[in-house]
């Protein structure tokens, strides 16, 4: 089965839409009462929602593929991303090498932008 849709919590939907769709890049899709927000992440949708006043703060990465790590890095962190880690290579998996970069959220949400690079 493939994942339809994940769930973020955040303090403030219309700080976290402005976020993922000015900062992130996502494609807005659309808003529904009473403040729900959602995007599209190639097919999977990712809905943004009001935390629970009994929800913890945790929530879990979501981890976006990035075809150049290294282009999406530069233009987030222009844009205002704030990043907890630089791309850095976190495995060698023989012929492809795994990247990653951890970045917050407006809400203090940590997400990552992902990336396996075919080796030459």
């Amino acid at each position: 089965m493939r994942i339809a849709q994940v769930a973020v919590h955040v303090e403030d939907v219309d700080r976290a839409r402005a976020f993922y769709r000015d900062v992130v890049g996502l494609p807005h899709l659309f808003d529904a009462p009473p403040s729900l927000s959602f995007f599209d992440c190639n097919g999977t949708r990712l809905m943004l929602s009001p935390r629970e006043e009994s929800e913890q703060r945790a929530s879990s990465i979501v981890y976006f593929d990035a075809a150049d790590i290294t282009a999406a890095h530069a233009r987030m962190e222009a844009a205002g991303a704030r990043f907890v880690e630089p791309p850095r290579m976190i495995a060698d998996l023989g012929t492809r090498e795994v990247w990653l970069a951890a970045f917050q959220d407006g809400e203090g949400n940590t997400m990552a932008l992902m990336s396996e690079v075919v080796k030459a």
